[in-house]
């Protein structure tokens, strides 16, 4: 009779990043009336950047949303490198999104009369 011990839990290779998700108008978006699109602030996981791009954009066009551009700020390790201040509202909201395995939309930003960020925009916190 052999004793086999249980195989050593395998860690997680999901790490959450933090994206930037611009989006156009689409009938039925949700998006309020008279806005020309929006940017949305979302933490996704995933086990690397792309993987987590490609998950947010068919969530959201599942949503009806219509997705323009994605800008990548990286990982909690990553921003917190670059000088990002991440507040524990923000943390919370990460943990969620790792503990979930899924997309959390932080903010949405709608845009009026062609507003629309030129893409240098920097998260906020």
């Amino acid at each position: 009779m052999s004793t086999s011990k249980p195989a050593p839990k395998k860690k997680s290779r999901q790490q959450v990043f933090t994206l930037l998700v611009q989006v156009g108008r689409k009938e039925d978006d949700g998006l309020p009336e008279g806005a020309t699109g929006g940017a949305l602030m979302i933490y996704a996981s995933g086990v690397d950047e792309a993987e987590a791009v490609r998950e947010t954009v068919a969530i959201l066009k599942q949503a009806d949303l219509n997705p323009l551009d994605v800008t990548g700020y990286g990982t909690v390790e990553e921003r917190e490198a670059q000088g990002h201040e991440i507040d524990a509202a923000e943390r919370t909201l990460m943990q969620r999104a790792l503990d979930e395995n899924s997309v959390v939309v932080a903010q949405l930003t709608p845009f009026y009369h062609g507003e629309e960020s030129d893409g240098d925009a920097e998260p906020q916190h």
